[in-house]
């Protein structure tokens, strides 16, 4: 079990949201957070009794924001706003999606820039604990105004309506799930609508979790490729850090470091490294494999860099500043956020794209360097690999068409006055789909070159590359007659998600 996150006096990490919507860790308002949000809603307080409009607090929202609001209404007002902004569609959204976005508003709530009031915000730190995770649609955000359907499923949810999931994985109304926990549903006050739902927290959500898992599969993909070389017949010379060092791009530095690292007394490698060998240069997809990853990396490094900016932030519309002023921002708009998931969403399909060249050069006698058709056993009765190649090919087009820009459309919502949004959401969510594909395809290679590297016996492969290959065996049968193979992709597959084979990597 994770350790507990603490929310407040410190800002939040990339690590810490991971735990808390992977891992069920639980969550903490501290002092300073709960000094904050008493302050902030103070000053709410105030405003709520004057004869002045407030935007939020005393009117109505988006294009609706020209009426006044009469005190005796207000409760209504909020209950409407979550009830008609709770209208999202589609697919529901993962578990460990929900979970983030809900701690990442209440991330937000803690700076005490909201106006929240105390026990609203510790409701739902509560149904964090509790594992309640709102029943959330995928279809509903523009990724401006915040991610507004999803974060008002949330806010329904904690009103005691909608439908929630319990930590057990039953569905239940939400009232009930909240009444099993012991948690009360919260009446929502002046402004508590706003602050609940004017965030940009599925989308940094997605982008944190994007992150972490593209961090580790980066890894990966600088071991298959290590595979594929070795497999091939590839040399190991252009991994050098003296010719790295001419590009001095930190990413290429470090898959390439990396590569040489698990290709690090490879018998296959020194078997052809001699005068005799007539291959001056590798294919591209061999060669360029650090350039490629390591320009991932480094876009990977951008993003984080970004999604540390967005979790240092207050985002919400609008803000209690200082002194009690409230004043309209339009900081909730997602382009920061949609433009990094796009850049992120280009580079897994171009890992993916190099990664498959890889593994149809091991597939093809004419360029495989004297592997057996296929890889199969016994080649026109067997087809050995053939088809494992096609659904890489299947995945890596889809990710072509994923890596198409959502941040560069717009439609205009809210009768013209929202005129300009983000997308930002669409991008997180094909991003998603893209890191699930790129694993799949790393794990067609995992085995393609496995089975290669098998195949060069009595030569033996590195150790790091090897033991690769061992672990792989422990799931997945050596070279033989043709077998079932969608099964073994799944087991690959899960080995590399599991977080197994970058283990044995980093161990050996």
């Amino acid at each position: 079990m994770a350790e507990q996150v603490s929310l407040g006096a410190a800002n939040l990490g990339r690590r810490q949201v991971v735990d808390v919507a992977r891992h069920d860790a639980s969550v903490v308002l501290d002092a300073v957070a709960l000094s904050n949000i008493v302050t902030a809603r103070e000053h709410v307080d105030a405003l709520a009794e004057t004869p002045e409009a407030t935007y939020g607090v005393s009117t109505g929202f988006g294009a609706l924001a020209v009426r006044h609001i009469p005190e005796e209404r207000r409760a209504d007002l909020q209950r409407s706003l979550i009830r008609s902004h709770a209208a999202g569609a589609g697919a529901e959204l993962e578990r460990e999606v929900v979970r983030a976005l809900m701690v990442l508003r209440l991330r937000t709530l803690a700076t005490g820039h909201t106006g929240i009031r105390r026990e609203t915000a510790a409701a739902l730190a509560a149904m964090l604990n509790a594992g309640i995770t709102p029943v959330v649609h995928e279809y509903g955000s523009l990724g401006c105004s915040g991610d507004l359907a999803p974060l008002a499923a949330v806010a329904l949810a904690l009103m005691g309506e909608g439908e929630a999931e319990t930590a057990d994985g039953e569905r239940l109304p939400a009232a009930t799930a909240l009444r099993l926990a012991g948690i009360e549903p919260v009446t929502l006050a002046e402004k508590e609508g706003l602050a609940l739902t004017n965030g940009t927290d599925g989308m940094l959500g997605m982008l944190v979790l994007a992150a972490a898992d593209l961090r580790d599969l980066l890894a990966v993909a600088d071991l298959t490729a290590a595979m594929s070389v070795e497999a091939l017949l590839g040399t190991d010379r252009v991994f050098a850090a003296d010719l790295q060092a001419l590009r001095p791009y930190p990413g290429q530095a470090l898959s390439a470091r990396r590569m040489l690292a698990a290709l690090s007394g490879s018998a296959i490698v020194a078997s052809h490294r001699g005068p005799d060998c007539t291959r001056v240069q590798d294919a591209y997809s061999l060669r360029c494999a650090p350039q490629v990853h390591g320009a991932a990396r480094d876009t990977l490094a951008h993003a984080e860099r970004v999604a540390d900016i967005e979790l240092s932030s207050a985002i919400d519309n609008p803000v209690v500043l200082e002194g009690g002023r409230i004043e309209s921002n339009g900081n909730f708009h997602g382009a920061p956020l949609g433009y990094v998931l796009d850049f992120l969403a280009i580079a897994v399909a171009d890992v993916a794209s190099i990664a498959e060249r890889r593994t149809d050069r091991m597939l093809d006698t004419a360029r495989s360097n004297g592997l057996p058709a296929f890889l199969a056993a016994d080649p026109g009765v067997d087809s050995g690999h053939m088809i494992a190649q096609y659904t890489q090919a299947g995945i890596v087009s889809e990710l072509k068409r994923l890596a198409v820009p959502a941040s560069v459309d717009s439609i205009p919502s809210s009768a013209m006055q929202e005129d300009h949004v983000s997308m930002g959401w669409a991008a997180a969510r094909k991003l998603r789909r893209g890191v699930d594909g790129l694993r799949t395809v790393l794990a067609v290679e995992l085995l393609c070159a496995a089975r290669a590297l098998d195949l060069r016996a009595p030569l033996e492969p590195a150790p790091v590359t090897g033991a690769a290959r061992d672990l792989l065996r422990t799931v997945v049968a050596g070279p033989g007659p043709d077998r079932h193979l969608a099964p073994e992709i799944a087991a690959a597959e899960a080995l590399i998600d599991s977080g197994a084979v970058l283990a044995v990597m980093e161990e050996t």
